[in-house]
């Protein structure tokens, strides 16, 4: 199979036989939209994961799926929250029939990922979870990457490249620049927009917590369906997911992830010269593609974080697209990762 940027922007991709959340001075070039649709082409084709496999790296181990020749070009996927790998299920062999080697991996505190340790902090501050992915790296023996990613993934994704840049071959990232400012997240919002992100606040609180706790699956089905409502998933789809939020750390991970954004629980030292690094809102230098979809509102033209990005970029908005893009536009998606390493954006 071979994916060209002219047959998706064109309308149709070939398949072949077998078929979270700075001002700009130059706006983003920007591909012209095309019907939501269309973008939702191979959607649901695969239903399987490759079969996952473990591995010691740093503080986890790493439950992760992996297609293709492990001499191709490596891509690491990362998912956010609330979704698991599951989200690349039609992303990653279509990259891995373009000739690359896909990484889809659990993050901390999803699925078979686990702590090598009892008493780690379930600690989900930004740098620990991508400090986790260069340490799966490492363990894979991959010095450089594409990373792809969405949510928590994107966020992830973007800060490798900003601190590790010689980790990161080239970046596609959905919603654009994600990566937490605690002194901003201090800032009231607008009412509308605060209203966005209630769990935040529900999380803040032992009843969120507790409520988390016992009613993650219809909460996390509730939040599939809110950030992405015109996606019209089965119950068998949500289902191939749940398996991943009974993780026995899923819950700390998920409250303490939102309860650091604001400021109401503390990260750990180790990390604290990262998030000095992170708190400049350092630039991201290496090839980009952004993603934008309906989730992303009034940002999704991508005006809002284009000074972040300095080296070759583009901007691609999907209209009609929620926010689990991989899963919902597979082909765009693999299009983008294609396009980012071929130097053609």
């Amino acid at each position: 199979m071979t994916l060209t940027r002219r047959g998706l922007f064109g309308g149709a991709l070939a398949i072949g036989a077998t078929g979270a959340l700075a001002a700009c001075s130059t706006p983003a070039p920007t591909a012209a939209p095309i019907p939501g649709a269309a973008l939702r082409t191979g959607s649901g084709t695969h239903t399987t994961l490759a079969p996952v496999k473990q591995i010691n790296a740093g503080l986890l181990n790493v439950g992760y799926a992996e297609y293709g020749s492990p001499t191709g070009t490596p891509v690491l996927l990362l998912h956010g929250w609330p979704y698991d790998p599951y989200s690349y299920a039609d992303v990653a062999p279509l990259l891995e029939t373009a000739g690359y080697r896909v990484i889809v991996p659990y993050l901390r505190g999803y699925g078979s990922t686990t702590f090598r340790e009892t008493t780690t902090v379930r600690n989900a501050q930004q740098s620990a979870i991508a400090r986790d992915i260069v340490d799966l790296m490492d363990a894979l023996g991959i010095d450089s990457a594409i990373l792809g990613g969405f949510d928590w993934g994107s966020r992830t994704a973007g800060i490798i490249a900003a601190l590790w840049p010689e980790r990161c071959r080239a970046l596609v990232a959905v919603s654009g620049y994600l990566i937490t400012s605690l002194t901003a997240n201090l800032q009231p919002l607008p009412p509308q927009a605060e209203l966005g992100w209630w769990y935040q606040y529900y999380f803040a609180t032992d009843r969120g917590r507790l409520g988390y706790e016992r009613n993650r699956d219809e909460f996390n089905r509730l939040i599939w369906h809110t950030a992405s409502p015109a996606w019209n998933f089965d119950d068998a789809t949500y289902q191939r997911s749940v398996s991943a939020f009974a993780n026995p750390d899923h819950v700390d991970i998920v409250v303490h992830n939102y309860r650091w954004r604001l400021s109401l629980a503390p990260g750990e030292p180790q990390y604290d010269a990262n998030e000095r690094q992170l708190a400049t809102a350092p630039p991201i230098t290496v090839p980009t593609i952004t993603l934008a979809s309906d989730f992303d509102g009034a940002a999704k033209d991508g005006s809002s974080y284009r000074s972040k990005f300095t080296g070759r970029y583009e901007h691609r908005v999907l209209d009609g697209i929620g926010h689990n893009v991989p899963q919902e536009a597979p082909q765009p998606f693999a299009q983008a990762i294609i396009d980012v390493d071929r130097g053609r954006n």
